[in-house]
């Protein structure tokens, strides 16, 4: 199947089950989303896929996307201090969870194991592009919420507004920032500037299909 068509495919099922969770669990249910989607999302990063016209992007884009959605429905139904607990969460499980996968893999596999190497491959650590993610990870979605935050206030019946300019704003930034600190030194300049803006323009497109499941969400209230 084309990997655009799987892309949109994976925009409507991943941004469908945050609208659905928070309508069956309300901001507890976000909560755990942001925690396992941000899970998924760095273990799904290791899968790079071809797009159109030499474009690349990695399959984990879309997960992280789905935490903005989360925290914008939180933001604009429950208040930006639910959000930022979510987030502190997310972080929180990601930590743990690299943790103990860490732990996992110091064990000495048996005989008839046959996924030992396979976890080595995914879950080996590089300290610095883990770190530079959790990092920017935490910033960026906190920045997400501040904007959005101020332009309710601001503008509070403009939602596609706020949520389209806090969640691009807060893309872009993480992709150049998070590119620089995990790369500097193993790319040079050029090379780290199209990788990130190359990621900045998926999860541009990305952004802007998930103003209708936050539209959907509000009416579901």
């Amino acid at each position: 199947m084309n990997n655009v068509l799987l892309i949109f495919i994976n925009i409507i099922v991943s941004f469908t089950i945050v609208v659905l969770i928070e309508k069956i669990f309300k901001k507890e249910g976000l909560y755990v989303w942001a925690a396992i989607a941000l899970i998924m999302a760095n273990i799904l990063e290791c899968q790079t896929v071809g797009l159109f016209n030499g474009f690349t992007s990695t399959c984990g884009n879309v997960l992280f996307a789905s935490v903005f959605l989360a925290t914008d429905i939180m933001s604009e139904k429950y208040g930006s201090e639910y959000s930022k607990k979510a987030i502190k969460l997310a972080v929180l499980a990601m930590i743990s969870f690299t943790i103990i996968m860490q732990i996992g893999l110091l064990f000495t596999p048996d005989a008839s194991d046959f996924a030992h190497d396979s976890m080595v491959t995914l879950f080996s650590l590089n300290l610095r592009i883990t770190i530079s993610s959790l990092v920017m990870f935490y910033i960026s979605n906190n920045l997400d919420i501040f904007l959005f935050d101020k332009l309710k206030k601001k503008l509070p019946k403009q939602l596609w507004l706020r949520n389209n300019v806090a969640t691009i704003i807060s893309n872009v930034l993480e992709n150049y920032f998070f590119i620089f600190f995990a790369f500097v030194g193993i790319y040079d300049v050029p090379t780290m500037l199209n990788i990130a803006t190359t990621i900045s323009v998926v999860e541009i497109v990305i952004a802007i299909f998930d103003t209708p499941f936050l539209y959907i969400s509000k009416k579901l209230n």
